[in-house]
């Protein structure tokens, strides 16, 4: 067999592509991770309705909640108290774990009804805009495709009842134009994407 130009371009494509797998999505799971699949589940995928899956998540938007419960602008008794003696590195490492699992589908079976009507909610209020389309999330705006539709109720809930606000006030000022009845939609919506 002959080497060429051709073969050698290949191999080096070959070899760019594994590598930057590896960077993407480490082989090892970070010591602090197996701690957080606990509540999070395998590889980040969630079996419990409150709880939500990290797998896909946004690196930089898990780092940044990570960052919130530690410092206190985003409030849970259990992450409050499991995060506060990470360092930055470990919830980057963390974060970059989580982001580079897949993400497993939850197989829920929304109400068609209820998710075209969130569908058409999620069109009017321009969700997309920056959770993007699929609503997979960018940089720090959250995936919210596929997450549990316990959870999405309460954080919309928590949102409009600013239990929660650490998004400074973008989703609050969305959440509170819903209607329970649309929040109810948008979750059906949303956790069967």
């Amino acid at each position: 067999m002959q080497f060429t130009f051709r073969s050698a371009a290949a191999l080096v494509a070959a070899f760019s592509c594994a590598h930057a797998a590896a960077q993407a999505q480490p082989s090892e799971p970070p010591a602090k991770a197996v701690t957080c699949t606990t509540c999070h589940g395998p590889q980040g995928n969630s079996a419990l309705p409150q709880v939500p899956s990290l797998a896909g998540q946004t690196s930089r938007y898990m780092y940044l909640q990570l960052r919130d419960f530690q410092e206190g602008r985003r409030s849970d008794p259990l992450m409050s108290t499991m995060v506060k003696d990470l360092s930055r590195d470990e919830m980057r490492e963390l974060a970059a774990y989580f982001a580079g699992q897949k993400h497993q589908d939850l197989k829920f079976q929304a109400d068609p009804d209820k998710a075209r009507l969130g569908k058409a909610k999620a069109d009017e209020t321009l969700c997309t805009m920056c959770h993007l389309g699929g609503f997979l999330g960018q940089n720090e705006i959250p995936r919210v495709a596929g997450q549990s539709y316990d959870y999405i109720l309460k954080q919309l809930k928590d949102f409009k009842s600013r239990r929660r606000t650490n998004d400074a006030g973008n989703m609050t000022s969305v959440a509170n134009t819903l209607s329970d009845t649309d929040i109810e939609n948008l979750a059906h919506y949303l956790a069967g994407l």
